[in-house]
């Protein structure tokens, strides 16, 4: 059975998981997966995978992906709406019009992919699953990173990140009987030889070169995250050994989130994991989309190939 074969004309349950800009490999899977042949019929997704699953669903990828690879440093500044209440730097509102202006207004229930956005109700202390409704209340919901987005009122509730609590939602797909459940995985372990995927890496350049690149390129967004937040903290400012608040919040959700996708996985033993190291960018390297998405292609295509069928009661 050569590689193309292996899932051609299979149904397939498809989990996005939650990781910032490194959400944006899910493009490149799912381009990968359209290409083995396979048919997607569910997707649930945290965060970023239920962003670029909501948009997927609503047959609208292919604007969205060539929209966030134009993007700029400059052009990602334009969109965040400080605020200085609400529970969160980021109102949202910016981002959410654009998309909504690249989709359209939609239900998710006139979708023709089945799709679930999980988020979280800080209030009971427990994860939703959001299946009907306008979309974009649904992804704005699961990208509340907390303390970055502000919280998204919605019917009552005050939701935030879905990562929070499931990063890797399995088990909205379970309610589809598909022959595969394929989790997105982007807080994979770190891969030391990947450094951050870097365009000019790929190109041939030196290792630290293309490093030191990526730095310079992150440099001004980083620098207004930190100029915000310290605007929030008193006078006296870290020594330059120790993380500022910014770097420490996200830092710590990745570690979480990366601890709860280890346990999720063990639980519910998906047929196919496809995985893209936390490493590979920054939550806010956004303007990196080009190289994210190739290299969630590359994955996919490496996983598709060390994928075997036969290992799986579901495909016979």
């Amino acid at each position: 059975m050569t590689d193309g074969e292996k899932l051609s004309g299979k149904t397939v349950s498809l989990v996005l998981g939650s990781g910032g800009a490194r959400g944006l490999a899910h493009i490149g899977v799912i381009k990968e997966l359209e290409r083995a042949g396979v048919k997607i019929e569910a997707i649930a997704g945290s965060s970023m995978g239920a962003l670029v699953g909501g948009i997927y669903a609503a047959g609208k990828l292919e604007a969205y992906t060539e929209w966030v690879q134009s993007l700029e440093q400059s052009d990602i500044l334009s969109l965040l709406d400080w605020t200085f209440s609400g529970g969160g730097f980021i109102k949202g509102k910016k981002i959410i019009n654009k998309l909504s202006e690249l989709v359209g207004e939609t239900n998710i229930e006139d979708c023709e992919i089945d799709f679930t956005a999980v988020a979280v109700d800080i209030d009971a202390g427990r994860e939703l699953w959001l299946d009907r409704g306008p979309l974009f209340d649904a992804i704005r919901a699961s990208i509340a990173i907390p303390g970055i987005f502000t919280p998204h009122r919605y019917r009552d509730r005050t939701l935030v990140d879905g990562g929070l609590l499931n990063p890797i939602p399995v088990a909205p797909t379970l309610r589809c009987m598909t022959d595969l459940t394929i989790v997105v995985d982007v807080n994979g372990p770190e891969d030391r030889r990947l450094g951050m995927v870097d365009k000019e890496d790929a190109d041939g350049k030196d290792d630290d070169e293309g490093n030191e690149k990526r730095a310079k390129e992150s440099s001004r967004l980083v620098d207004k995250l930190k100029e915000f937040v310290d605007s929030f903290s008193g006078d006296e400012k870290p020594r330059d050994s120790q993380p500022g608040l910014l770097a420490v919040m996200l830092r710590s959700l990745d570690v979480m989130e990366a601890a709860i996708t280890r346990q999720q996985l063990a639980a519910f033993q998906p047929d196919l994991v496809i995985s893209t190291p936390k490493n590979a960018a920054m939550v806010h390297e956004f303007h990196r989309a080009e190289a994210l998405i190739e290299l969630g292609s590359n994955n996919a295509k490496r996983a598709i190939e060390q994928f075997c069928p036969d290992s799986h009661p579901l495909t016979g």
